[in-house]
Order: structure tokens, then C-alpha cells, then sequence
């Protein structure tokens, strides 16, 4: 973020599937992050089921929503 001038982001990684995954971290393992500038990082693990599609829009819908409660946390400071 130092270098990019962005005031959040968003991260997210994991196992989609159909391969991958471990039996620490099967398949459909998914983290995601929100950082801002000034606050603590928020990370969050999740277990989603279905095939590879579902995962990834499942993933896509967390990464809206901690982007959208870390933004609201920044509005209320």
C-alpha cells in the first residue's frame, strides 16, 4: 500500500478446487483480507462448499463484504 497510494485492499487466497488443497487446508479453504491504512489488517478464514465456480464467487462475495465493514469502520472514525 506504501507504494501504491491506495487507501484499502483487499486480499484473497485459498483452494478452489478441483485440485490443490491439503488436509490442513482442503479444498475450498479460503482467506481473505482487508487492510487500511492506519487500522489493524482484518483476516478471516472460511470453508465453502461446491465445485470450483461456487468457491470463487463465494470468495468474491467475502472479499465485498470485509472490504465493505472495513470502509464503514474508516466512515465511523
Amino acid at each position: 500500500m506504501l507504494l501504491s497510494g491506495a487507501g484499502v485492499a483487499v486480499a484473497v487466497t485459498g483452494y478452489a478446487g478441483p485440485g490443490g488443497g491439503n488436509p490442513k487446508n482442503p479444498v475450498g479453504t479460503v482467506y481473505v483480507a482487508a487492510v487500511a491504512r492506519g487500522v489493524d489488517t482484518i483476516v478471516e478464514h472460511h470453508q465453502f462448499c461446491g465445485d470450483r465456480d461456487a468457491v470463487r464467487l463465494q470468495a468474491a462475495a467475502a472479499a465485498i463484504e470485509i472490504l465493505v465493514r472495513r470502509m464503514a469502520t474508516l466512515s465511523a472514525q
